[in-house]
Order: C-alpha cells, then structure tokens, then sequence
C-alpha cells in the first residue's frame, strides 16, 4: 500500500478529499491532516485515516512522518501556514516529494516541491470555454497541448471528409463525439458539422491541424502562406509573354487580396526590367537578382522569406524538369499560366481519378473558386473504376450545399482530356504529387489523367500540394 499524506484546510482542500474519496483505488491509503475536522462518511475506514491537529506544529507532525509517505499533498488557506508546513516537513524529511496548491503566486527552487498555481488553472478552464481557443489537455500526458480537442465548425475544410483521406502525419484523430456520443473514428468515417474531433500528435503540428479545421473561405492561399509570388527565370521564360503574366499576376493578386511579389533571376532585357520595376507603384514587391543564379539554389529560400502561399510560374517554367521538382519540394500551390487570358476564366475543371486526392485539397478547391469567382465542373471518366470517385462526388455535393456553390458534373465516354481540349477556356486543378514530377517521355505512356496533366498545356493549371 502505498501512503500519502493530505494537509487540508478550507473549502478547496475538503472538496478534493470528497473526489479523492470517490475515487477508488486499492492500492492507496490516505492520511489526511486537519485543523478543524469534518465529517467525511463516505470514506472507507481501511483507506482513510483522519488527524486533526496544527500541521505548522512541528512536534505534532513529525510523530505522523515517521511513517513511510511517497507523497504530501498540501490544500490550505493561508500562504504562511503553508510555508511552515513545508519547513517543517523538510526539517524530518528532505526528499520526500510534496505537492502545494498554491494562490499566491509563491518562488520555489526545491526541485521536490510542485507548486499548483490556482490562478492558473481557473483561468485556463475558462479559456477553454471561448469559441475559436483549442481546447487542450492538461492533466494527460504530458500536458503540452499533446492532446487537443476541436469542434469542427458549419463551413471548416474538413466538413465531410472521409477520415481515410486525411493526411494524419505526426497527429491522429483518435474519437469523434456527435451528439454527446462516442464514434470511433474509421478510413470510411465521415466527418459532420459540429462534430467534436479529439486529436493527438506533436504539439506544434496540431496547432496547424487547429487553423487548418477551423479556415473557412476567403483565406486562400493561407494556410499555405501569407503572400503570393511570381517568379521569372529570364533564361526559360519568353520575353515576348513576361509583360502579359506580370499583369495577369497582378489581377491575380487583387482577386485574392494578398501581398504580390514578383521575383525575377538571371535578368536579360533592361527594358522589360524597367516594365518590372514600374509595377512598385501598385504596391508590388520587386525583387531583382541581378547575379546569375541557379533556381534551385534559390527558390526555397525566397518562398520561407516572403511566406509565400502561391507561387506563379509560366508554362515555360513549369515544362521544366528540375525547376518543377523544386516546385514539388517547396509544397505549396503552383498557378501555372499559359498564354490565354486569365481574365476571361470562368470554370475550374476538375478531371476525377481513381484515387481520391481531390478529396483532400476539396477546401482549397472552393476556396479559390469562391474567390476568382469560378464555376466548378467535375469530369468522370465512365471507362474506370467508380467506387473512389464516386465517394469523391459525394464529398463534392455536399461541401457544395455547405458553401452555397454549385457544381456540374460529366458523365464521359470519352476520355476527359480529349473533351476539354475543345473546350475554349478554363483552369485545370490538380492535386501537386510526386507523380507530376516524372519526365513527360515516360508520363506520355501512363492512362493516369493526373500525369498526363501536360496534354493540356496550353490552358492554365493549378497545382496543390495534398498535404499542409
């Protein structure tokens, strides 16, 4: 059996004796020390043995530690009655492991003695109650934001996803509470409005898990980042397209409301440079590189430093082998351009495949849609495999009646792609995977529509990654 010891005095320190009581365990015995004794008689004899004298007495309390304790627990009133409980504990034992509630904010280097600031603890409970605060476990774990709870609101981004689509790195949705009951979470699991989501993972990740469930439309690019950057290497773009894709960029820009930069390397043409350097009077950051560099040695660490959320790269750039394995690697949405105008967009096009990585980035899909003020159109191939698209339309319908945004679906004999290249202009989304980085010689064998993303070259394209 193992002994601890209870000083209490006050109306906090008899509350936590009746929860000690009520919790049961076989395998602790309580000796509880009071300066006025009350009447506990729900406590069971064999576990609770009661004292009422002064602890501050050192005689009186040194008769109870010649007993064995692995633990003082200390609930009293007054600061200084406290202080002389603990010097006297020290007096007979020097180790032993003492646990305070302390309301005033006391200084403690005794790496023994745990002081519980109640000012703390009350606050952080009421904190727990504002809408839009995650809701952290303190008393589990480690207590550092490691386990987290989230109501997932009418408009989130994870409103009817499938859990199995839900890229769970270093974080994982372990329960579902729906209408104040337990669900336990599976791959087919569909999340629903005001759900309650309890997470575990890394503390530092679910944070961005929290922003991410709690975005509604309107933020893009956030949360991939803050600004959106267009970058022109002078050496693959053509001279004759850069003026029209900086003032496509800057239309861009005012649509989603967001800082442009425009980031130009291995420069060529001074008067195509002075066109750049104009566009600061429309609050555009430019940023010339006067040496010449190689991409990738760069482009890392110019999307870190201006927090980019949407990069912008001509289809020039993007053609390019090394430079779109760098645009993989920076994981954040790539807006290809082509050479049609931008402003005359009216549908984003969607080709469904057999998986399901468009349930994923669904979000960032209406997100951008909402902003650029795009129609969204489904393409299904009818030739392949259904069960995971149709999981994918479903996901799609229903975010559609959430965001008040409708959508069209096709039904296609015919392969999609040889469809929307009649079609006179649109935007393509994808999802950004490691499968569009392979060299098109060997995509241009594959029947996978995402990597025969280049067969529709000439409209635009944008890529997102599917993962934050």
């Amino acid at each position: 059996m193992k002994k601890i010891l209870i000083i209490s005095d006050g109306d906090v320190g008899e509350h936590f004796i009746r929860r000690v009581i009520e919790t049961y365990t076989s395998e602790n015995i309580y000796y509880v020390v009071q300066l006025k004794a009350k009447e506990f008689s729900e406590a069971n004899p064999a576990r609770f043995k009661f004292y009422e004298f002064d602890p501050t007495s050192l005689y009186k309390l040194s008769n109870l530690l010649k007993m064995e304790f692995i633990q003082v627990i200390i609930a009293m009133d007054t600061q200084i009655d406290v202080e002389n409980t603990l010097k006297n504990i020290r007096t007979i034992k020097k180790q032993l492991r003492v646990i305070i509630l302390d309301k005033w904010g006391m200084q403690n280097e005794d790496a023994n003695v745990v002081l519980i600031n109640a000012h703390d603890i009350l606050a952080s409970r009421l904190l727990d109650y504002l809408p839009n605060v995650p809701v952290i476990a303190q008393n589990v774990g480690i207590g550092e934001g490691e386990i987290m709870e989230v109501l997932v609101p009418f408009g989130s981004s994870f409103v009817y996803k499938h859990i199995g689509v839900i890229e769970q790195k270093n974080w994982r949705i372990v329960a579902i509470y729906r209408n104040r009951k337990l669900i336990i979470p599976s791959r087919r699991r569909m999340i629903h409005p005001n759900d309650l989501l309890l997470l575990v993972g890394e503390p530092a990740v679910l944070k961005s898990v929290y922003r991410a469930i709690k975005r509604e439309l309107g933020q893009f690019p956030e949360p991939y980042g803050a600004n959106i950057l267009l970058y022109i290497d002078m050496e693959i773009v053509k001279h004759a397209t850069i003026i029209d894709l900086v003032e496509e960029a800057i239309y861009i820009h005012q649509k989603f409301k967001h800082d442009l930069i425009i980031k130009v390397v291995n420069p060529s043409d001074i008067e195509l440079l002075e066109y750049i350097k104009s566009c600061r009077a429309l609050d555009v950051v430019v940023n010339i590189d006067y040496d010449s560099i190689n991409l990738k040695e760069t482009f890392l660490q110019d999307v870190r430093n201006y927090h980019a959320g949407l990069v912008i790269v001509s289809k020039e750039m993007f053609r390019d082998y090394y430079v779109r394995k760098t645009l993989y690697e920076a994981h954040v949405p790539v807006l290809k351009l082509s050479d049609r105008d931008f402003t005359n967009v009216k549908d984003a096009v969607l080709i469904l495949s057999e998986n399901r990585d468009l349930e994923k980035i669904s979000a960032t899909i209406f997100d951008i849609s909402e902003q650029v003020n795009l129609n969204l159109e489904l393409y299904n191939y009818l030739k392949e495999h259904q069960e995971e698209k149709e999981q994918v339309i479903e996901h799609y319908y229903n975010l559609s009646a959430i965001f008040s945004k409708s959508i069209k679906v096709f039904k296609e004999e015919e392969n999609p792609i040889k469809v929307l290249r009649k079609k006179e202009n649109f935007i393509q989304i994808l999802p950004f995977t490691s499968k569009l980085t392979t060299h098109r010689f060997f995509a241009a064998f594959s029947t996978d529509s995402e990597k025969l993303y280049f067969k529709l070259d000439d409209y635009h394209q944008i890529f997102i990654p599917v993962q934050l």
